[in-house]
């Protein structure tokens, strides 16, 4: 006789918040799962070029659990992709994401195993699923297609729950109160209405898997980490918490341990529970380091003596941080910072739209006009440099996660001017001026590692990511950078509070468990052998992680 595995993914809820909110009492669910039951915590970790290193990307994160996959067997490592034969960008979730041809999600798993899932962020339906699936109801990934198997399945759950209010509306401006406000409503409701569909499709039939995932937790953390954790630069500015009552990611999650709660009403006593999430969060360091930071940086590396964005000056006391932006976009408040040289305009500049700063000859280009041409990257500012990436020998990719930088090098670039030979040292000297790069309010260095990703320049195997040289940051917020190669950047305005990190985790209950028990740590890629051999499924060979299950043997935890 099979036991049915009820899989629920909390999205980007990090195990550093939920143990530290269930030693003070709050998630009764969630504790009781960890009572009767074993918990332990995973990490996230690629290897590039021999050296295995976090990694905290959100859609690739996705990729290898339900692929059971590194990067560096799917070539699925970034979300954005950049074609080298004519120097464009896209975010290829709009355009489908990865596609699990070559290795589908570990639960398509043929006729054998009846599987339901509801709203988790893979991007295609599978014909060799025997159930029903349902994609893109309101997930934080909006670029999911919204469809389902059956077809009629998803119009039929929104005719009877209604829509998700927060899917493409989720955007992570947190001046703007009534976006506070809205948000925090309108994840409660969301959270309510997943849990009545999800109760609603476990009473269909007894799955031999069932498994779905809560965005809202990746929502709340994105949004609210300024009202909740203290290490976040803009907590103590009492102003921001007007109207906001209590710490508002507690309160989202416990909304969705309450919708647990609901859910485990609903399911056969004998089922194996596996609570898990593939990466978590904290304050935001990559938005403003990665996306913003870098990009300016190797433009005033390549280009001495100009500056494209937020001109300092080395040596003077920062001012204090800004709370009070005056544009409704994160990206008109950054473009207002392009230096411009002509000292009427710029004077004027505060006072001028944004959608009216337009580009020069030779310049950074408006994010307004990117907009214009539906480009879906346009308010990132490492996109912003694009036109000028063929006149330099370095330059930063648009990225979530990690700085990613790729090298103009010939023969492979369109118009390459880095030769073959000249790469190594090209590498080495900005990996040099990057470990220089220090946060202006404290004097601390920002770079903790940059890795290369490459034996060799010529390599060009198509599963290699984009970036040749990844730079990862140090767990330190700044919204100013000072560097002794190109001087000072900043201040710029802060962009979302909240920012993924690598670390998850997996807590499960049921036959055979033994409770109070703890995993050893593992990774994310163990999630799905796990699943698989708790269902009695077979493991592929290809998978890069492994089954958890012997730990779980009562015989063999370890209890706490």
């Amino acid at each position: 006789m099979k036991t049915p595995v009820i899989a629920i993914g909390l999205d980007a809820a990090d195990p550093v918040l939920l143990e530290n909110w269930m030693s003070q009492g709050h998630l009764k669910n969630i504790s009781q799962i960890r009572q009767q039951g074993i918990y332990g915590r995973l990490n996230n970790f690629v290897n590039y070029n021999g050296v295995s290193t976090e990694f905290s990307a959100t859609e690739p994160s996705w990729v290898a659990f339900l692929t059971g996959c590194l990067p560096n067997k799917t070539g699925y490592w970034d979300t954005i992709k950049y074609e080298a034969s004519n120097y464009k960008t896209s975010c290829d979730i709009i355009n489908g994401g990865y596609d699990y041809k070559e290795y589908p999600p570990f639960y398509a798993l043929g006729d054998h195993y009846r599987v339901a899932t509801f709203d988790v962020p893979v991007t295609t339906l599978s014909e060799q699923i025997n159930g029903l699936q349902v994609l893109g109801w309101g997930g934080h990934f909006p670029f999911t297609p919204s469809h389902s198997l059956p077809s009629g399945l998803l119009p039929s759950l929104n005719d009877k729950y209604g829509k998700s209010t927060i899917l493409h509306n989720d955007t992570g401006i947190w001046w703007d109160r009534h976006y506070i406000e809205w948000l925090q409503k309108e994840l409660k409701q969301t959270i309510n209405t997943r849990s009545a569909i999800c109760r609603d499709l476990l009473k269909r039939e007894d799955w031999d898997l069932f498994l779905t995932v809560f965005s809202e937790t990746h929502s709340a953390g994105h949004d609210f980490w300024h009202l909740s954790q203290p290490d976040h630069p803009l907590y103590s500015y009492k102003k921001l918490r007007k109207g906001v009552a209590g710490d508002p990611i507690l309160n989202a999650f416990e909304q969705v341990d309450q919708a647990i709660g609901d859910i485990l009403a609903e399911i056969p006593d004998h089922a194996y529970v596996v609570l898990f999430s593939v990466h978590g969060m904290g304050v935001n360091i990559t938005d403003m380091l990665s996306m913003t930071f870098l990009p300016e940086i190797l433009y005033r590396y390549n280009f001495p003596g100009k500056v494209g964005l937020a001109p300092g000056k080395l040596g003077e006391t920062p001012p204090p941080l800004r709370t009070n932006p005056i544009r409704k976009y994160w990206l008109g408040e950054v473009w207002r910072q392009k230096y411009e040289a002509n000292t009427l305009k710029r004077f004027l500049k505060p006072l001028t739209p944004c959608r009216f700063l337009h580009s020069g000859p030779n310049d950074l280009i408006s994010p307004y006009q990117l907009a214009q041409q539906q480009d879906d990257l346009a308010y990132m500012p490492a996109r912003w440099y694009a036109p000028l990436w063929p006149q330099m020998k370095a330059f930063a990719l648009p990225n979530f996660s990690d700085g990613h930088i790729r090298i103009n090098l010939q023969g492979r670039e369109p118009e390459g001017i880095v030769s073959p030979c000249e790469y190594d040292g090209l590498c080495t000297e900005l990996t040099e001026m990057l470990y220089r790069l220090k946060d202006a309010r404290t004097g601390e260095l920002l770079v903790k590692d940059v890795v290369r990703t490459r034996h060799s320049p010529t390599e060009n195997d198509p599963k290699l990511p984009d970036a040749d040289l990844v730079v990862m940051w140090h767990d330190r917020p700044t919204d100013i950078v000072d560097s002794p190669d190109i001087g000072r950047i900043g201040p710029i305005i802060y962009y979302r509070p909240g920012g993924h990190r690598p670390r998850g985790f997996l807590m499960a209950k049921g036959p055979n468990i033994a409770p109070g028990s703890s995993l050893p740590e593992g990774q994310i890629l163990d999630l799905a052998p796990t699943i698989l051999e708790l269902m009695g499924a077979p493991i592929p060979d290809y998978f890069d992680g492994k089954s958890l299950l012997p730990f779980f043997a009562a015989k063999s935890a370890v209890a706490i």
